[in-house]
């Protein structure tokens, strides 16, 4: 299927063809047919399967069928919300990359700066608005931002919403939205509170669901890396030097920010260049970076979750969890990030003896057996806790007392071999689909 048979307009697939995308993803393929229909959608669809352009798309091609565009001041017709001020400028590039020749306009607005330049901007009008919480609701109450003429409204990332503590804001919000309206919700994961809300929002709702919930990706390679807390810096270091060299742009994953500082500290002072993402960080600080890793340009990026959530780039090589995530839905959204596009990724997560009932609720929630890379400097000790049984990261033998297994010395390529090391693999090429 290629985006002409999803009856798009001529203005919206020149946009397209300009961008170099002529065939839909699978959330694409079934979304936007039931937009274009004017039905509510309720989306589940996990990072990287291309959900803005299921809903941007078609709510382009709608408003230009409608006198927003005409003469006159441009009432908001379309509201974005969005968890963090990197997506929503993500989303508002995709607008006005695929909105170019319609006539729409298309506005951002997020915290962390200051409101001016935004309320001059919402003053001169716009037909679609995308924004986060916090500032939505201030200029809300500030009276900058009206909502009588909504005509669609798009919740996306959901459950990050509710990660984050948005889900008040978010209910505030939505008892300004004109009763006549059509809704898209959009959510990687589906928790009670987050079906509850979507029950709340969606009238009559068409669910689409590309990948079942917490689903990992198949060309995503996995690999654990028992190790104990005080070497995974040494850890990674030792990857990177591997992973550099073959010319890999790597995500690093931090459960905090003090913690992607940490890393970036050390990767520094190994003279690997890394830079570091999250809130903490200026609003300029953090485009730097965003920009120096899409452009190519810095090849390591550490990050925390929330701030990840505005990353848009195809050519990731690998992922690294240099903590493991407490909540196995997590896991699936940061390994996302590679293996897009196309591509295959490699994921590798270290897991010391703190960690590793996370490491068991990951591999239950996933279904799955993650493979543990046997040999490696930095195996974790005796000590630090028991070595896991077989690969599946519980208890078992202590190191010691493990069986004796054959090794083949000529087989350093083959992933499940023991004596598998990451810089021998081929990385896959990076290219944009």
């Amino acid at each position: 299927m290629t985006f002409q048979d999803l009856h798009l307009s001529e203005q919206l697939l020149k946009a397209l063809a300009a961008e170099g995308y002529t065939n839909p993803t699978p959330i694409q393929e079934q979304a936007i047919p039931i937009v274009l229909d004017k039905k509510d959608l309720l989306g589940v669809a996990q990072t990287g399967t291309g959900k803005t352009a299921a809903f941007a798309l078609p709510v382009l091609q709608l408003l230009q069928t409608q006198a927003h565009k005409t003469k006159g001041y441009r009432h908001i017709a379309g509201l974005v919300l969005t968890p963090t001020r990197e997506l929503a400028l993500q989303i508002h590039e995709s607008f006005l990359a695929y909105g170019r020749h319609t006539g729409l306009k298309a506005e951002v607005i997020f915290g962390g700066v200051s409101q001016h330049p935004q309320t001059l901007a919402l003053r001169n009008g716009t037909d679609i608005l995308i924004a986060t919480p916090g500032r939505l609701l201030d200029l809300m109450n500030q009276g900058h931002v009206h909502l009588a003429h909504l005509d669609f409204f798009v919740l996306d990332e959901a459950d990050r919403m509710l990660d984050m503590g948005f889900i008040n804001d978010i209910k505030k919000i939505i008892r300004d939205l004109p009763d006549e309206r059509q809704t898209l919700f959009f959510s990687a994961t589906m928790p009670p509170e987050i079906s509850k809300l979507a029950a709340t929002l969606l009238r009559n709702p068409v669910r689409v669901e590309v990948t079942p919930v917490s689903s990992t990706v198949e060309k995503i390679e996995q690999r654990i890396f028992m190790v104990a807390k005080r070497d995974k810096p040494a850890l990674l270091v030792h990857l990177m030097k591997d992973i550099a060299g073959n010319g890999g742009r790597v995500l690093v994953f931090s459960r905090t920010k003090h913690g992607a500082d940490r890393i970036t500290k050390t990767l520094k002072e190994a003279d690997i260049r890394a830079d570091a993402l999250h809130g903490d960080k200026s609003q300029e600080a953090r485009q730097r970076a965003l920009y120096s890793f899409k452009s190519g340009r810095l090849k390591i990026l550490v990050a925390t979750d929330i701030a990840a959530r505005g990353i848009d780039v195809d050519e990731i090589t690998h992922v690294i969890n240099y903590d493991l995530p407490n909540v196995p839905e997590t896991y699936v959204h940061r390994i996302g990030r590679t293996g897009r596009a196309g591509h295959d990724g490699i994921a590798y997560s270290f897991c010391d003896s703190e960690e590793r009932a996370y490491l068991r609720d990951i591999n239950k929630v996933t279904n799955q057996t993650i493979k543990v890379v046997e040999e490696h400097p930095f195996k974790m000790h005796v000590q630090e806790g028991q070595a896991p049984r077989g690969n599946n990261g519980g208890g078992g033998r202590p190191n010691g007392n493990r069986p004796p297994q054959r090794r083949n010395n000529n087989n350093n390529n083959n992933p499940n071999s023991h004596n598998y090391r990451p810089g021998n693999r081929p990385f896959p090429r990076a290219e944009r689909a």
